[in-house]
């Protein structure tokens, strides 16, 4: 690939992930969708696995809002994981792992601080998941643009 359409490839990535950083920070922290409503008791989970195995355990009971809830935390990080490294320069997967828990641990601070939503161990457990498989996905498409570009300068 040519370095004008490495280019534009990298600034479209910065396009898309700061799209993307507004559409995560607008669904998690004001969105009326997810449940922001109080309920006048805040709860919060600081064990790790509590609220996922609880929610693995009652699935049959609660239905879709279990599923929602797992993969809900796993996919909405997977286009963090994407668009970081696409965006930025420095594409490690260690940057990409401590920034999706970064961001996070912000979101979750966030909701504690404002009592918006339930700050959740299991939920930054399952966002920097997510981020770790959009990294790997990033990883892969890389490397089949990379091996397509050698295949064309032959």
């Amino acid at each position: 690939m040519k370095a004008k359409n490495r280019k534009r490839l990298r600034v479209l990535g910065k396009i898309l992930f700061v799209l993307y950083i507004g559409f995560l920070f607008y669904f998690l922290i004001f969105s009326d969708w997810y449940g922001r409503e109080g309920t006048g008791e805040y709860h919060y989970n600081l064990v790790l696995f509590c609220e996922i195995k609880r929610f693995w355990l009652y699935r049959d009971v609660l239905g879709w809002v279990a599923y929602a809830n797992l993969f809900g935390n796993v996919l909405i990080f997977v286009p963090f994981g994407f668009f970081m490294p696409m965006a930025s320069r420095y594409r490690s997967f260690f940057l990409t792992l401590f920034y999706s828990f970064g961001v996070s641990f912000f979101v979750e601070c966030f909701q504690l601080v404002t009592r918006v939503g339930s700050f959740d161990v299991d939920d930054m457990l399952l966002n920097t998941l997510g981020g770790v498989i959009g990294y790997i996905v990033f990883a892969i498409c890389n490397m089949i643009r990379r091996w397509h570009d050698a295949k064309q300068e032959r």
